[in-house]
């Protein structure tokens, strides 16, 4: 691809969109030259172009995001047929395990929620489609780091702010690539604790009928009920036969 093939200005106008997130809903021009690294003058025109566009609000000094650039992530939920696929199968993951259960995607190095079915709910913060997660940390996130080539895997992690979660996150660079091996060796992923006190959870790949891994899914749950020998013992078989059985209507 030549750089006369791609658009700048489109390109700007994305950075400044992710620049907002559920810790920074309203943010200023000066904010937002910080977060992307653009010059105020070019940071103020992505923003005005939004807000004519209609996907952002002004209130004279703070910009917002609009509900219209719900668009953006509906159209993907549109057009992938992965959500609309693996719910039936998470809601009988769910009600038989009595547990919530989640699909997931890989965007870089953070895994974005795709679809759930929620029992109870086992994390502080409230997860649905959209929802995203460092994929370090996450049980999901290191399968589908293993999936990767290991070459691959290790850059992302590397380049990861990897800030401890809580004191039992794994953080070390050549720890996580030596769980990444065992979830290869495996087949699945657990944690015990990484990503909030009291949760743990399990995970394995999800692949289309080629063999090639597209997404994942996990059971969250306490761990006042479950140990990682019990996950494995009392919930990966279950997820095994919902593994297989998505198998067969990816394409």
């Amino acid at each position: 691809m030549r750089d006369t093939d791609l658009m700048g200005g489109f390109a700007k106008g994305l950075k400044v969109i992710e620049a907002f997130d559920d810790t920074r809903p309203r943010l200023s021009i000066a904010d937002v030259a910080k977060w992307t690294g653009f010059d105020r003058a070019t940071a103020r025109r992505c923003l005005l172009t939004l807000v004519d566009s209609g996907f952002a609000d002004f209130d004279g000094k703070y910009f917002s995001l609009s509900p219209r650039i719900l668009r953006l992530g509906h159209a993907y939920l549109a057009a992938t047929p992965l959500p609309r696929l693996t719910q039936p199968y998470l809601e009988r993951l769910s009600e038989r395990t009595g547990e919530s259960v989640s699909a997931s995607v890989i965007d870089g190095n953070e895994i974005v929620y795709i679809a759930r079915a929620s029992q109870k709910r086992v994390m502080s913060i409230n997860l649905g489609p959209g929802s995203r997660l460092p994929a370090f940390c996450a049980s999901m996130g290191r399968v589908l780091l293993a999936a990767m080539p290991e070459a691959r895997a290790r850059a992302l992690i590397e380049a990861t702010e990897r800030k401890p979660l809580t004191p039992y996150t794994l953080t070390d660079l050549d720890t996580l690539m030596e769980e990444l091996a065992a979830v290869r060796r495996q087949g699945y992923a657990c944690i015990n604790q990484e990503l909030e006190i009291g949760l743990c959870s399990i995970a394995v790949p999800l692949e289309n009928a080629r063999g090639q891994v597209v997404a994942a899914i996990n059971v969250g749950a306490s761990s006042l009920h479950y140990t990682p020998a019990t996950l494995v013992e009392k919930l990966l078989p279950e997820m095994r036969g919902i593994q297989a059985d998505i198998r067969l209507v990816l394409a």
